[in-house]
């Protein structure tokens, strides 16, 4: 509606978007709690300076974040909305979890980003952040979580892995700084290939074409042997990164978990610093993570981490069209307008609720499955998918003739 009252960018959840919501939820944490991860939740206003130090954010993310100063007395502190939640979770780990040598944590909540027009501004997400040295073993299983929450959704899901190690260790064997570097990774993901020519120009032992090269995708190990093969002789230090995307691929093929190996995949060139994963559904992609060893230290020590995020806003138009939890409602409706016939009906509904029985005081039309209640003094009568009426005498009679109907 043009003439909306809410602010541009945030979203209203109607019950039927509220039931697909908490059915993701609710299937997420079951995941969570399962493979013995802990729920957490983090403030939605969080100091600036822990998204602006290096490596955190960046500086696309940064000018997107909603900041203000927050007053205390005379002085202030500049304060964001929440943009991102792993870095919260590093925050929450480094002052709660730091003595533990392996942590295991998950949240559902938002991140706050602006946007232009009416974009999104508010995205809910599930997230896992597992902290402790579990490479490789860890990636596998954030990934083997990420594949059966969708799995319980009834949603296929394609799995893509990758390592932005790949094109670092390209890039730093052609002498590129830091800077060059993050530009040069920029347009490579903008689909300009082109612009791995000085790359190439660099590299003459490279072999193939290096933009013919990674533009390809493969399936398991077979293809990162096929890579190492053609540029790995003539590049310093990607053999780690092909060893262990590798290993994580010859689990996951072990497994039966079809995947997809894309050498050019990940946004956050700065963030990731290991193998990272995308999940899509129907093309769309829906979730991912990664390896982020940098973003996690206590005092002077860095800390292994890794963590995914499944995009709900993303994911719940693709459950509408499962069938709804919320089924075989029975309508408790007073005969007339006077105290005997509330009385009658409210007492009615408590026990039907005591029953766990579905239950709605009122008039409505019924849908296929919904049971009717009249409720007065002189009894209930009892109306069930157009049947004749049954009258009933007592609350309990009539408890027990729709727990009946309905099994």
């Amino acid at each position: 509606m043009t003439d909306s009252l809410r602010c541009p960018g945030m979203r209203d959840l109607l019950p039927g978007d509220m039931e697909r919501f908490r059915r993701l939820e609710d299937t997420f944490r079951q995941v969570c709690l399962g493979w013995g991860y802990g729920e957490v939740r983090t403030p939605t206003i969080e100091h600036l300076h822990l998204f602006t130090a290096a490596g955190t954010l960046s500086p696309q993310m940064l000018e997107r974040v909603y900041s203000f100063l927050d007053w205390d007395g005379w002085s202030g502190e500049r304060v964001v909305l929440r943009p991102d939640s792993t870095i919260p979770v590093a925050r929450l780990y480094r002052e709660q979890f730091a003595s533990a040598p392996v942590t295991r944590l998950f949240y559902v909540q938002s991140v706050l980003r602006f946007a232009e027009g009416d974009a999104s501004r508010e995205d809910w997400q599930c997230g896992v952040e597992l902290i402790g040295d579990t490479q490789p073993s860890g990636d596998i299983e954030l990934i083997l979580m990420a594949s059966e929450v969708l799995s319980r959704l009834g949603l296929p899901a394609e799995l893509k892995l990758s390592d932005p190690g790949i094109l670092r260790s390209l890039f730093s064997a052609a002498g590129l700084d830091s800077e060059k570097q993050l530009a040069l990774y920029d347009r490579v993901l903008d689909g300009d290939l082109s612009a791995l020519d000085d790359v190439q120009a660099a590299l003459p032992g490279a072999g193939a074409s290096l933009a013919a090269l990674l533009a390809l995708e493969g399936e398991n190990a077979a293809y990162l042997g096929n890579l190492r093969t053609e540029i790995g002789p003539s590049i310093s230090g990607i053999d780690p990164v092909l060893d262990e995307l590798a290993s994580i691929s010859d689990v996951l093929s072990h497994l039966e978990l079809a995947h997809r190996i894309a050498p050019v995949l990940v946004r956050d060139f700065e963030y990731y610093t290991g193998p990272v994963f995308y999940l899509y559904v129907d093309g769309q992609k829906v979730g991912g993570g990664g390896r982020y060893d940098a973003l996690v230290s206590v005092g002077d020590r860095g800390s292994p981490a890794s963590g995914f995020a499944l995009d709900m806003d993303a994911l719940m138009p693709l459950l509408s069209g499962l069938p709804s939890a919320a089924t075989g409602l029975t309508t408790v409706r007073p005969k007339a307008d006077d105290t005997a016939s509330l009385r009658a009906a409210f007492e009615l509904a408590r026990s039907l609720r005591a029953a766990g029985v579905r239950v709605e005081v009122g008039d409505k039309t019924l849908a296929p499955g919904d049971v009717q209640v009249v409720a007065s003094d002189a009894g209930f009568e009892l109306r069930n998918n157009g049947a004749e009426p049954t009258s009933l005498e007592t609350v309990d009679e009539t408890v027990r003739a729709i727990a009946k109907s309905s099994s």
